[in-house]
């Protein structure tokens, strides 16, 4: 059962930009979704997935220092999606991206993989 799908990756020059989307599937996911401060995360080859921001249900954000004033993270509630905004995209923002609750309590998704060289 399908409840997280990212989408928007690709590749793309340093200094360049790239919009992702997460979209929760299922009535539980949403419901989960609903009361849940929602999280991006990445993983580079050979490293830990990483917290990357999150967007409370007030739309309050937090974000990594290495991505801030970079990316902007928002959440469409109406339509179960969270967003992630990535400008100024620089080599080692190269990873896959994945959505997820703050407390990771959804079933992962597949990510979308985002990949930035010259």
């Amino acid at each position: 059962q399908v409840q997280l799908v990212e989408s928007g990756g690709g590749l793309v020059q340093p200094g360049g930009s790239l919009r992702l989307s997460c979209a929760a599937s299922g009535s539980m996911s949403r419901g989960i979704f609903d009361k849940s401060a929602m999280t991006w995360y990445r993983q580079a080859p050979g490293n830990q997935r990483e917290w990357v921001a999150h967007v409370a249900r007030s739309g309050s954000t937090v974000y990594i220092d290495s991505v801030k004033g970079r990316f902007t993270i928002s959440r469409d509630s109406a339509n179960y999606t969270v967003y992630l905004q990535m400008n100024s995209l620089k080599p080692e923002d190269t990873a896959i991206y994945y959505c997820n609750t703050l407390l990771q309590s959804l079933n992962w998704g597949e990510g979308t993989q985002v990949t930035v060289s010259s």
